[in-house]
């Protein structure tokens, strides 16, 4: 399922505010309290919201939205994203991907290729990517993290490390207003490090609302991508740098689904 825009919009106004009233809501969309409801109905069953009297609250105290909850959001941009990645991805190419949900639709936009050898610590992308008989499929080893249905530790820096990449694609938990990269975990961090280290081509695939997004473990900057891909322009300071450090940014706007 998509969310709609409003439906997202609200989604970003929780992550910066502990409780958000229904008749404020009405008020600021000019839409009747009934619309909101229903609009927070559905991101209460998605895990995105709690139910609180008059409104709702944030789901979680601390760190990430669950992996399936986070696949609802800014789904068709998500999608722009990975269409246009896929277009910079030729067939026979060897590709690591880290997890996020942009770089699983990334794989799925992939799946039309041939010969594509495919390496991550993202359950989610092997299996997706199983489905394509022609790829080599290569996964970390170690203990798999129930909530994301990902492979962390030294084992997976290990993998990740042993191989030159033609392409690596990675994403991020947010981007600070001075461009430096945010995750919520230590491990989080290394892995999508070893997947940069390692690529001849790094794309970094985000959406617009990654921008100013709170996340408490640092992990590099965005300049040091080589691409990167973006359903809208960064704020203007971090598009600066971008452009300054020679990186290449590739605006890929949302459209009609292919």
């Amino acid at each position: 399922m998509e969310l709609s825009e409003r439906q997202v919009q609200i989604t970003e106004l929780l992550r910066k505010s502990e409780y958000l009233a229904v008749e404020v809501l009405a008020e600021k969309y000019r839409v009747t309290t009934q619309t909101i409801r229903r609009d927070l109905a559905t991101l209460c069953d998605h895990g995105l919201a709690r139910r609180r009297h008059g409104g709702i609250e944030r789901p979680l105290k601390s760190g990430n939205l669950s992996y399936d909850s986070r696949q609802v959001l800014a789904r068709r941009e998500k999608l722009a994203i990975a269409r246009e990645v896929a277009r910079h991805i030729p067939d026979g190419a060897s590709v690591a991907f880290s997890i996020g949900t942009t770089p699983e639709l990334v794989a799925s936009a992939l799946l039309r290729h041939q010969r594509l050898r495919i390496f991550t610590n993202n359950l989610q992308i092997a299996m997706l990517a199983c489905a394509n008989p022609t790829f080599e499929v290569n996964i970390a080893g170690g203990r798999i993290r129930n909530s994301e249905t990902d492979v962390l530790g030294t084992g997976t820096e290990e993998f990740l490390s042993s191989y030159r990449f033609d392409f690596g694609v990675y994403g991020v938990a947010g981007v600070a207003e001075d461009g430096t990269l945010l995750d919520f975990h230590e491990d989080e961090v290394r892995a999508r490090r070893a997947i940069h280290d390692n690529s001849l081509a790094t794309f970094l695939v985000l959406d617009h609302s990654k921008f100013g997004r709170a996340a408490h473990v640092v992990g590099g900057r965005i300049e040091e991508a080589g691409t990167i891909f973006c359903d809208a322009r960064p704020p203007g300071p971090i598009m600066e740098m971008v452009v300054d450090s020679g990186s290449k940014f590739v605006l890929c706007e949302p459209g009609e689904e292919a």
